[in-house]
């Protein structure tokens, strides 16, 4: 479930409890992102924005404006010890195997680390983040029709080493949408932290997938640590 937050220091300090493992701030932010947006031009994939890189663009006060909102929650997460980065991303890479079994951003999915730890992330412009609650999903490998799949193509028995493959290849953290399911967007401008899956955590983890409409529509300009 979502909770909505204030501040900053209400983002950092709620702690993931009574089913609760998404904070969201919701904010509106001043500049032009659609004109820093130009002044980087075409590319290809996930490109990582640095400060030099950001600063040397020719925008206007809007376009600086935005680049400071951009900076400035840089630092603010660096400042907690975090490691964030700003990219401008045209595209994912894709999964070549079917829908059923892909395992790109582009499927619901839950992060996960071996100790504990949050995901962050803000879409600046482009298509937000979509989110989908957890009494609304079913994890991938739990479905029969799924799973048969996936074991066909392991090419082997339903056993120990099959479990093994499967969280080794990420199936375990991919999820389908239940019937009549309603994923939430995260947003534009709007600053989130999510419960990831780690040994030990109060709560099941925020499941969800970079947009689908990010293919062929604008680039996105995101923050993630």
């Amino acid at each position: 479930m979502i909770r909505t937050v204030t501040s900053f220091g209400a983002l950092v300090s709620e702690p993931f409890a009574d089913g609760f493992n998404a904070l969201c701030w919701r904010r509106s932010l001043p500049g032009d992102f659609t004109e820093v947006l130009a002044h980087l031009g075409s590319g290809e994939g996930i490109v990582a924005l640095d400060e030099e890189r950001l600063h040397a663009l020719p925008v206007s006060n809007d376009g600086r404006a935005a680049i400071d909102c951009m900076l400035a929650d840089l630092r603010t997460l660096r400042a907690r010890g975090l490691a964030p980065e700003l990219n401008c991303i045209y595209g994912y890479p894709r999964d070549d195997k079917p829908v059923s079994l892909a395992t790109d951003v582009y499927s619901f999915h839950a992060d996960s680390a071996p100790v504990e730890a949050d995901t962050w992330l803000c879409t600046y412009h482009g298509a937000p983040s979509e989110g989908l609650l957890n009494a609304e999903a079913r994890r991938r490998i739990e479905v029969p029709t799924m799973r048969a799949a996936l074991l066909e193509d392991f090419g082997g028995a339903d056993d120990e080493a099959f479990a093994e493959h499967l969280q080794e290849a990420c199936h375990n953290l991919h999820y389908i949408p239940l019937p009549n399911a309603r994923p939430y967007s995260f947003g534009v401008g709007n600053l989130w932290r999510i419960a990831l899956e780690y040994p030990g955590s109060p709560v099941a983890p925020c499941i969800h997938r970079a947009p689908n409409t990010l293919l062929g529509g604008p680039p996105r300009l995101l923050l993630i640590s």
